[in-house]
């Protein structure tokens, strides 16, 4: 069984908008450079790694900025699909980005977008178990097994009882 929250139970974690700005860059970054290698439609100008750098920065940003807002307006949607609406959305800001960012980085279609943002979002909630960064949380839990209970198996020193 896994289980996602977000630290509510956590006591709150001190402020340091640097170092989590550069945490999420860095894990950002790993997470795009991940998908750039494992998604054939995803590619940056290799010989101008800043085009990478580049391509994180403006996903981080509308990350920040634009996907509340869509969250928001695309409740509805979000609710009946539970929630996997949500890789479209990431994938529709994947292409933005390509977008936004211009020949040094691009992303060829939107399946290969559904892709990358997909591996992007799994690499950045491994990144950020592994580092204690970011909000989200998982757990792995086994489930108890039921002990079998016939009705011969317990131990009442009387046997069955049959009431005449």
């Amino acid at each position: 069984m896994m289980q996602f929250n977000t630290n509510a139970n956590s006591k709150p974690q001190e402020k340091r908008p640097i170092r989590d700005f550069f945490h999420q860059f860095v894990v950002g970054t790993l997470a795009v450079l991940v998908a750039v290698h494992l998604v054939s439609g995803i590619d940056y100008d290799h010989e101008k790694p800043v085009n990478l750098f580049l391509a994180t920065l403006v996903l981080g940003a509308l990350n920040a900025f634009l996907r509340p807002l869509l969250l928001l307006g695309c409740l509805p949607l979000l609710i009946l699909s539970l929630g996997f609406f949500l890789l479209v959305i990431n994938a529709g800001l994947l292409m933005l980005t390509d977008k936004l960012v211009g020949s040094g980085f691009t992303v060829d279609g939107f399946g290969a977008a559904f892709w990358g943002a997909l591996i992007i979002s799994i690499v950045t909630l491994i990144a950020n178990k592994l580092t204690g960064g970011g909000q989200s949380n998982f757990q792995f839990h086994r489930a108890k097994q039921k002990e079998k209970q016939s009705g011969y198996d317990r131990d009442d020193d009387d046997g069955p009882v049959i009431d005449v």
